[in-house]
């Protein structure tokens, strides 16, 4: 290559990364300001947010995996200019469009499949084909309704009544996923982006250290609290993975852990993050607004089935660590927690101001996250170390942007699949046919509608998974008597533990190259730690207790058995009570275990009664080894 070649190479790239980040900051302005002074009318809004998406992508992505992702081409160029034209097409004859509801023009029809073309493609750099695959099959399934027999048989559409579906109304492209990416999930993005650049990561991780790290296996202690802290900023399994793993799988290796086991705790701990208050995943938002109840509710609702899931972890790596004879680290080597909250304490004072606003005061989740900003930005000038500076806001709003991505495209074209859903009235008849494939059992329904999740999961971003699922599934769910927040809630946790749920978990995959062992061993090993997971789901969604919704007695009855029965099913797992466990223990632990988490004063007993046995012979038979130890010492 000839030094003016390379010399138009370096300059092509500078150009290209001057147009990413201008236009970063073109999308970050635009979000803070309809925040914070004036929010536009929900289908601009949602446009002139797209807009910025798909120019971001076709800048950012390349066209194939061969390309150079720092460069864009004139291709990418030609497609940024149809994405800006269908944008401005709605703005500008927004008034006449509205008008004319109901009559579409042929311009209205070109720009609408330009629009629909554009975001797949977008989708197919950024998210991947299976969402794409998705969409292009609930679209064509539009059009071929009377040529399907039974049950999925519609009497079709033509071409100007989907696109204008899709493209002109707020049952499409422009729906509720898309407005919920459009108003709070880069502001919350943007928050936690900039958090993490003033510090925040290495703070939390230092705070989970000095708290967890002298007990026994603290290391995987840490891992657990540090990615629950982490992954609930984050929004994503695989970015927590990446982000906290780095550290504490060595560190789990380095204090006698297996890589595998250390690499299924993180991939694991990394999961469950979305659903940890106060920000969780972006799915939660859009939970509330299909509800249209305040995401606190959403919030205060997923607090218990969060705990649990993240208690059934930290039982199971405790069991792990006594079976093993593993300790906790030396206290010389932990930060001192004193030490940790007066150096970082007003790091966590934007995340107490969201907790304010949208708890008390009760203000929207996009004010309550403007005010959140607001306060990240005083609390930075606190110290020197984290004080804003102009670089440290560019590169946020890089972060946030980048970060918003997937999770607007996602939103974008899973509204393909619901506007396709709601054109044809395909929702019902599923909701009807998992209904009679059940044969009316709730078990099965709920089994069903799991698998759905799961399967859904494997290969799309947790928030498409559950607006795909969740769609079809949650309303039958609703029928047979689960109450709308459960259902949905439901729906929302078998999409994250897709994370980690052979044979794609792409969180165990994100692990296996920190950890260096097989992806499907961490995969195998962590649906092993975290069976109760798996579980949790069913109960709250048969108990509205777990729900945090009944009396405080009912709600606290219902978390202590839901706890005892955790712990024991992560004994009866791992194999490890207070001594190790033989086979029988294991069974009458694990008995005693779905006896305590399925809702009912006799099953109760019956699961007091297994665990008490299990815990009873399991302490007799270590006394009698430390007998028989002390024997063999003295006859030494």
């Amino acid at each position: 290559m000839s030094k003016q070649e390379i010399a138009k190479e370096k300059n092509t790239k500078k150009f290209s990364i001057l147009m990413i980040t201008a236009v970063a900051l073109a999308l970050t302005a635009f979000q803070l300001y309809t925040a914070g002074v004036s929010l536009l009318g929900a289908w601009i809004q949602r446009d002139i947010h797209l807009v910025f998406i798909l120019v971001l992508t076709f800048l950012i992505f390349p066209l194939s995996k061969r390309g150079k992702s720092d460069q864009a081409t004139i291709l990418d160029g030609i497609l940024v200019t149809l994405a800006i034209a269908s944008g401005l097409y709605i703005i500008v004859f927004y008034q006449e469009i509205v008008m004319r509801a109901g009559s579409y023009t042929t311009l209205d029809t070109i720009f609408g499949i330009i629009m629909i073309l554009l975001l797949l493609e977008a989708t197919r750099r950024a998210v991947g084909w299976v969402l794409v695959f998705i969409a292009g099959f609930f679209l064509i399934y539009t059009f071929i309704g009377p040529y399907l027999p039974g049950l999925l048989g519609h009497k079709g559409y033509g071409l100007e009544r989907v696109v204008s579906q899709m493209y002109l109304t707020t049952e499409g492209i422009f729906g509720i996923p898309l407005g919920v990416s459009a108003n709070y999930i880069f502001l919350f993005i943007f928050l936690t982006s900039m958090l993490e650049k003033l510090g925040m990561g290495e703070f939390l991780l230092r705070l989970a250290m000095s708290l967890m790290g002298r007990f026994v296996g603290g290391p995987a202690k840490v891992a657990v609290l540090a990615s629950g802290f982490m992954g609930s900023l984050t929004g994503s399994a695989v970015a927590n993975v990446v982000g906290t793993g780095t550290f504490t799988i060595p560190l789990m290796k380095s204090n006698g852990y297996k890589s595998h086991f250390a690499g299924a705790v993180e991939s694991c701990a990394s999961s469950g993050g979305q659903l940890m208050p106060p920000v969780m995943g972006a799915a939660a938002f859009i939970i509330a607004e299909f509800l249209g109840i305040p995401y606190i509710e959403v919030a205060v609702a997923a607090i218990i089935p969060a705990v649990l899931f993240y208690i059934s972890i930290l039982f199971g790596v405790h069991f792990e660590a006594c079976r093993l004879g593993l300790k906790g680290l030396p206290k010389k080597e932990l930060p001192s927690t004193r030490e940790v909250l007066k150096e970082g304490w007003y790091l966590l004072l934007p995340l107490v101001a969201l907790l304010y606003f949208l708890g008390v005061v009760q203000y929207s989740p996009i004010r309550s996250g403007f005010y959140a900003i607001v306060t990240m930005f005083i609390v930075s000038f606190v110290s020197k170390d984290t004080r804003l500076t102009w670089q440290r806001f560019v590169d946020g709003a890089l972060a946030a942007s980048r970060n918003t991505i997937m999770v607007a495209l996602a939103c974008a074209t899973a509204g393909l699949v619901v506007g396709s859903i709601n054109l044809t009235g395909v929702g019902l008849k599923l909701s009807s046919f998992i209904i009679s494939l059940s044969g009316g059992y709730l078990w099965i329904a709920l089994l069903l509608t799991g698998m759905i999740a799961i399967v859904l999961g494997m290969g799309l971003p947790t928030s498409a998974a559950y607006i795909v699922a969740g769609t079809m599934a949650a309303p039958a769910l609703i029928e047979m008597g689960i109450l709308p927040l459960g259902s949905h809630l439901f729906v929302f946790y078998f999409a994250i533990i897709s994370a980690i749920t052979p044979p794609v978990a792409l969180a165990a995959y994100a692990a296996s190259g920190i950890a260096q062992d097989d992806p499907m061993k961490i995969a195998f090993t962590a649906c092993k730690i975290g069976v109760a997971a798996y579980i949790i789901p069913f109960l709250f969604a048969q108990s509205p207790a777990l729900l945090g919704q009944g009396s405080f007695v009912s709600v606290s009855l219902a978390l202590i058995t839901a706890i005892i029965g955790v712990a024991a099913l992560a004994g009866g797992s791992i194999g490890y009570f207070v001594n190790k466990a033989v086979f029988y223990e294991r069974v009458l632990l694990i008995v005693g275990a779905f006896s305590m988490l399925y809702v009912g004063i006799y099953t109760d007993l019956l699961g007091i009664i297994a665990i008490g046995l299990a815990l009873f012979t399991n302490i007799r038979r270590g006394q009698k080894q430390v007998v028989n130890i002390g024997k063999s010492v003295e006859e030494m």
